[in-house]
């Protein structure tokens, strides 16, 4: 089985002049959870090489199994300090894709082509298509085959407007997640704030935060299970 990660190439809060990026629990855990499975994983970002990741993502308080276990495994870091440009993917190499969140893809992968592509194309190929946290922002421009939102009338969940809201940066992103996906036509559902909640709706794969990410990564097995043993 070939995943494909998709990782943002984005570091800037807006005009806050803080940094942003990846968050790494988001990368760490799923990576972790597909290598386990024996799958082989590629991680891609829009700009390549080593991404950018959340300073706050690093702190002792969110600090997690995953993360202990990535700061342990250099192939791991090897791995993410090397990620392929975007633009150099096919999306007919691999049989899935995850996008793991962090504020950074608000930015870049949301209204990036190369991603948005990668995203139609994989759907309408009947392939498992994941995102968590912020990660769904990638589907805010993404069409189904039939040229309606990605999203529309499909379950789906992401970091939500309350959660935004506690972090305080309600007013400094370019758009929250739970209302996108509710204006594209998504059924959106959330669990109490950093609480796991994972929806899988056929082919696509939403979790709402951190504490989904790792499973948002074992519903995209799943799906891949069932769409390849029947």
């Amino acid at each position: 089985m070939r995943i494909l990660m998709v990782l943002t190439s984005h570091d800037r809060l807006g005009d806050t002049g803080q940094k942003t990026g990846l968050w790494l629990e988001e990368f760490a855990a799923p990576y972790f959870a597909f290598i386990d499975a024996g799958a082989d994983v590629t991680l891609a970002s829009p700009k390549g090489g080593l991404p950018p990741i959340d300073p706050k993502s690093r702190q002792p308080e969110v600090r997690t199994e995953a993360l202990i276990r990535f700061d342990n495994e250099p192939a791991a870091k090897v791995a993410l300090a090397n990620t392929v440009e975007l633009s150099a993917i096919s999306p007919s190499d691999y049989d899935a894709v995850f996008y793991p969140g962090g504020h950074g893809p608000l930015w870049d992968l949301a209204e990036d082509p190369n991603s948005i592509a990668l995203i139609e194309a994989l759907y309408a190929a009947g392939k498992p298509v994941a995102a968590v946290c912020h990660g769904p922002a990638a589907f805010r421009h993404a069409k189904a085959p039939d040229g309606s939102p990605l999203v529309q009338g499909k379950s789906v969940t992401g970091f939500a407007n309350s959660e935004e809201e506690e972090v305080g940066l309600t007013q400094v992103v370019p758009f929250l997640v739970e209302d996108m996906l509710r204006e594209n036509g998504g059924k959106y559902s959330k669990a109490e704030n950093w609480m796991p909640h994972v929806v899988t709706d056929g082919n696509l794969i939403t979790g709402q935060n951190p504490a989904s990410s790792e499973t948002a990564a074992m519903a995209l097995l799943r799906q891949f299970k069932a769409a390849t043993h029947g």
